[in-house]
């Protein structure tokens, strides 16, 4: 009897009598041949993670017959099931290209590889791709018994540069140089594949944007709530959330049914194939990929949060939010460190917070790694959030992306230009030579013009 990987390999070989292979623009994959001019969309990694494969490592591709015509994006992961694609955007006569692969952000329940654009980094000459991975619920519920519990879309990240190692080359890039990056919920994505044994050797670099593993939420009386979640916890929260008594039952649920899950599942777990340890400890205790990073924050990330979720601050405001987030012993501590400035006291709070959640937690992280870090600290960059109120946000968290890959119909302007073209040949050197153009002891500091260095407090933030 024929192995099934006998019948999928001949399913290949007859495919590729179909169509030559140097047609124009079209690439023979190990599953079937593609074609695009130098962008190739929704291409896709894995099969379809529905019926039976849902809450499912990622499953083989059925290969086709003839042409995929890529031209455009597959579904996105956060309106439908069947979301498993990725983009490859290459230079023109691309050849043995740096490989750099972008995990988006969104918090773990939102996003789409196919929402940024990628042409600045792409005319630098880097072959870029950006996954789709499942999200919310689809790729972190929790069952007893169920295998692979709340690290799916961890596992998609797995299987999209398992494709790349297997294909890229197809498409003048090198599986040798592959630099993975991303910003918000993608840094923590990058962190975590940095320490799980699962991803080794699928990656050669790593830059952390916005998102490293140490990230955390003060959650009352000098407690952190940090991203990740140990399986049994998601195990026990699926038995009890879902109605279901077994696998089964989960698997007819609608794809509506599972959605409205998603407030309760947007937490990687770790204690799994995809992320066994977490990754805070795993840092800690030197368990990582020994390869070049790249680390560094915004230095305003917490105003937009602070603009959403609190309303204008007084003095005795400030005082009570940092009681509820910190406890009252800790949170005299940091008044006396960040004191009410006058006016709205959300500056202070966002300030605190920024240090707190990601300035300091990315120096952590480059301490441990030996990364380069960088702080991005341009002081009026376009806004990518619409209709946020009237605030100081200064170098917001997400700020930097459109310097980087052109996101949410914004671009730089003006001299802000300048400061993209400086980034993104930083972030394509890195790519290159794993070394983005300054000493890793130095804070590369990115804004047009020079602006005056901060004392982030991390003495505070570490006691």
């Amino acid at each position: 009897m024929r192995s099934t990987t006998t019948i999928l390999m001949a399913a290949v070989l007859v495919a590729a009598t179909a169509v030559p292979a140097h047609a124009a623009g079209t690439v023979r994959t190990d599953t079937g041949f593609v074609s695009g001019t130098t962008s190739f969309q929704g291409i896709p990694f894995a099969a379809p993670p529905t019926g039976e494969n849902r809450w499912r490592d990622p499953q083989p591709v059925q290969p086709w017959r003839g042409v995929l015509k890529a031209d455009e994006p597959g579904p996105r992961c956060d309106e439908a099931e069947d979301c498993l694609y990725l983009n490859v955007t290459r230079p023109p006569k691309a050849r043995n290209r740096p490989v750099l692969v972008w995990i988006h952000g969104g918090g773990f329940t939102s996003g789409a590889g196919a929402d940024y654009g990628v042409d600045q980094l792409v005319r630098n000459g880097s072959v870029v791709v950006t996954i789709n991975y499942r999200l919310g619920a689809f790729g972190y519920f929790g069952f007893p018994g169920l295998a692979g519990s709340g690290a799916f879309g961890l596992r998609d990240q797995q299987a999209a540069l398992e494709w790349v190692q297997r294909n890229i080359r197809q498409f003048g890039g090198d599986p040798r140089n592959v630099t993975l990056f991303g910003s918000s919920a993608g840094g923590l994505s990058t962190c975590a594949q940095l320490t799980s044994p699962r991803a080794r050797g699928l990656f050669h670099r790593a830059i952390i944007q916005s998102g490293p593993c140490q990230l955390g939420l003060p959650a009352g009386e000098g407690r952190v709530q940090h991203v990740w979640a140990a399986r049994s916890d998601v195990e026990s929260a699926g038995a009890q959330a879902s109605g279901c008594a077994d696998v089964a039952c989960l698997r007819r649920l609608t794809f509506e049914q599972v959605q409205a899950l998603t407030p309760q599942f947007s937490s990687p777990a770790y204690g799994t194939e995809a992320l066994p340890e977490n990754p805070v400890t795993a840092l800690r205790e030197g368990r990582f990929h020994r390869v070049p990073v790249l680390a560094g924050t915004n230095r305003d990330e917490q105003t937009v949060f602070v603009a959403m979720y609190y309303p204008p601050l007084d003095a005795a405001g400030y005082e009570q939010a940092l009681a509820d987030g910190f406890g009252a012993a800790k949170a005299r501590r940091i008044l006396a460190a960040y004191p009410p400035r006058g006016g709205d006291e959300r500056v202070a709070l966002s300030a605190a917070l920024t240090d707190m959640t990601s300035y300091c937690t990315t120096a952590e992280l480059r301490a441990q790694t030996g990364a380069y870090g960088y702080e991005f600290a341009e002081p009026d960059p376009p806004m990518i959030f619409p209709g946020l109120p009237e605030f100081p946000y200064g170098a917001y968290h997400g700020s930097e992306l459109p310097f980087l890959l052109r996101y949410a119909g914004v671009e730089p302007a003006g001299e802000q230009l300048g400061l993209s073209d400086e980034m993104v040949r930083a972030w394509t050197r890195f790519a290159r030579t794993g070394r983005p153009g300054w000493a890793r002891q130095d804070l590369q500091i990115f804004a047009t013009r020079p602006v005056a260095p901060v004392d982030h407090r991390c003495d505070l933030w570490a006691s």
